[in-house]
């Protein structure tokens, strides 16, 4: 169950306060996560480019095995991506992440498009009223 807005301005004024008042002790607590998972998930992949430049080296060296090469090319190509991906997808510290689940960020776009259109629409209401009196 997603929370409110009033919730989640009272969530970051909150954090705020705890990044004001004890710095470290809210750097620790951000270290678990999506933000570390993240981190791991990118030295993984760093990890298998080091594997695939490998594999595609050996491809070179030894004779008639062309297709070490190619599979290396593609354990790069992947953890390439992989490496792209993830960084991105990274929070910044003291961020929040954009939606609550680690699979994708749309959910949360789309409820800041709706609320936003909600405000949008408040104003709106509150111009033609204005008007009309």
């Amino acid at each position: 169950m997603p929370l409110s807005e009033h919730e989640q301005r009272m969530l970051e004024q909150m954090e705020r306060a705890l990044y004001a008042e004890d710095p470290k002790f809210a750097t620790a607590l951000e270290g678990s996560g999506l933000r570390t998972y993240t981190r791991r998930r990118v030295y993984q992949a760093v990890a298998g480019i080091v594997v695939g430049i490998a594999l595609l080296m050996t491809g070179v060296i030894i004779p008639n095995v062309l297709w070490v090469s190619v599979v290396g090319f593609l354990v790069m190509l992947g953890c390439t991506v992989l490496v792209v991906t993830g960084w991105r997808k990274a929070p910044k510290p003291g961020e929040q992440p954009v939606s609550g689940s680690a699979g994708g960020s749309a959910p949360g776009r789309n409820r800041q498009r709706r609320s936003m259109m909600t405000r949008i629409e408040e104003r709106w209401q509150r111009r033609r009223d204005e008007q009309g009196q």
